[in-house]
């Protein structure tokens, strides 16, 4: 008995040690995992701060700390941001899932839900934003508080599924942001440093707006896909909101006086009173704008029904699936728009008018070559280069509207510039939903490809035109000049060619 009782005892002990062993390891073991989860944290959050010290650096490079230009890009980032993630939200909740025979129909729709604010807006955006140029701090703050509440009630909306108040609560994001952006142009000027360009200074905000929404949308996507859809459009109303704050503690010299003479008739702006530089860069816009949206959503369908060669019955490559694909010319095109960006700002000081018809150029040529040559690297060529083009020429197109228009109807210009822009990348998308009917990558390319060489030769032909008048001009001034005073004659030569430095 007694050494049954021993045995037992060594073993109790054996346990016990055991135990003891298996606790200090346990304990070894979570000290190690604090401190290893301490020092990664560590190195995140110094990670974090350098790469934060390393972007305020390019946002206050060149006197932008001094003229608020850095405060503007980094308010500009957050709101491209926050709208991402409503986009993301949004698309999860209305078109998520739906058949490629109903998204079409629900994809139309979209669009013409699209153009109708700016179609009736328009007109009033503009000048409204011009009567509060001495507060537009606070008109860029009312437009981001407007999407904070606009967000607050559509994410009520998702449980019940309110397609109604989802609707017109994008709707009102939509022209709410639009108004962000014209106030955020028409202020450009006054917080340009005296070391930079406006294509510049515009190729930097964009630059970082594009970056901000590229790291916005994944991170939306899996929160939509953890939190949903609802909770994702919260997180953006409180980024709205807080960026509303940060709007109004902008520097007070973008608030400018108001230059008109009360009781003066409101200046109202149209393509027709724009002046010929602004009116050329326009309208090579608008030729770019239905491009890339035909071109978005006709290869999107096409893709969608497997008639691109790559996806066709019996050539299907067992990597490249609609998915993947899908991903690659996403891809393309936001690589695109950073590109297209980062050369606005190489570019500077070169003619702003020339950047938008070279991008024209450049879209008409590899549009040709994708309609002769398509295939899967030619569709991802062709989305990068127009993506590029839109981009570039959209930053040469402000900054023209910059210099060539003044500050008492800038704003109602930026309007009206954004309004056709928009109503063109909707036209070109309900083309491009025609189209892709057809399933005929050939049929559509083509046609866009005819479209954009007959909208470059005319910009070229009315341009030639243009400076030949402009020419003319000149002329017979220096011969009247020269003839009404005899001792300036022999300076004057009449046949001496003329240039317009302005286009």
């Amino acid at each position: 008995m007694e050494g049954g009782w021993g045995r037992a005892r060594e073993v109790s002990r054996r346990v016990a040690r055991g135990v003891a062993d298996a606790g200090r390891a346990t304990a070894r073991a979570s000290r190690a995992t604090a401190s290893g989860t301490a020092r990664a944290s560590r190195a995140t959050a110094k990670g974090a701060r350098k790469v934060g010290k390393a972007t305020r650096r390019l946002t206050y490079a060149n006197g932008a700390d001094r003229t608020g230009l850095g405060r503007l890009i980094e308010l500009s980032a957050g709101n491209s941001a926050s709208d991402a993630l409503v986009t993301v939200a949004l698309a999860s909740t209305v078109f998520f899932g739906v058949p490629v025979g109903e998204a079409r129909g629900s994809v139309a729709l979209y669009l013409v839900i699209t153009m109708l604010p700016f179609a009736l807006l328009a007109p009033f955006v503009g000048p409204i934003l011009d009567r509060f140029r001495s507060g537009r701090r606070y008109v860029m703050a009312g437009t981001l508080f407007g999407r904070g509440l606009l967000c607050f009630a559509m994410a009520a909306a998702v449980g019940p599924g309110d397609l109604p108040t989802l609707f017109i609560g994008a709707l009102g994001v939509l022209v709410l942001s639009k108004a962000f952006n014209v106030s955020r142009a028409a202020i450009m000027p006054s917080v340009l440093p005296a070391d930079i360009t406006l294509v510049s200074a515009n190729a930097r905000v964009a630059l970082f707006t594009l970056v901000s929404a590229g790291i916005a949308v994944p991170i939306g996507a899996g929160l939509t896909a953890w939190l949903g859809s609802a909770m994702v459009l919260r997180v953006a109303m409180v980024g709205f909101l807080l960026l509303g704050v940060v709007a109004v503690r902008l520097p007070r010299h973008i608030d400018s006086p108001d230059l008109e003479e009360e009781g003066a008739a409101p200046r109202w702006r149209t393509l027709l009173k724009v002046g010929p530089a602004v009116a050329e860069a326009v309208w090579a816009n608008v030729a770019l704008r239905v491009f890339s949206g035909f071109l978005l959503f006709f290869l999107l369908f096409l893709v969608q029904d497997r008639a691109v060669p790559w996806l066709a019955a019996g050539a299907q490559d067992p990597f490249f699936d609609i998915p993947k694909t899908i991903a690659l010319l996403a891809a393309a095109a936001g690589l695109g728009g950073l590109v297209g960006a980062a050369v606005a700002n190489w570019t500077r000081n070169h003619a702003p008018q020339v950047i938008v018809l070279v991008t024209l150029a450049v879209t008409v040529v590899t549009s040709i070559v994708s309609a002769i040559f398509f295939g899967l690297w030619t569709a991802l060529a062709i989305s990068l280069v127009t993506a590029f083009a839109q981009e570039l020429g959209k930053l040469a197109l402000d900054a023209i509207v910059q210099r060539e228009i003044g500050e008492e109807v800038r704003s109602s210009t930026f309007g009206v510039v954004e309004a056709v822009l928009q109503l063109a990348w909707v036209f070109g998308g309900l083309v491009g939903l025609v189209l892709s009917l057809s399933q005929s990558s050939l049929a559509g390319l083509v046609t866009l490809a005819v479209a954009l060489t007959a909208a470059l030769g005319w910009l070229l032909i009315s341009r030639r035109k243009r400076v030949r008048a402009t020419d003319a001009k000149l002329h017979r001034e220096r011969a009247e000049a020269g003839g009404r005073d005899p001792q300036r004659a022999d300076t004057l030569d009449p046949t001496k060619p003329l240039t317009n430095p302005n286009g």
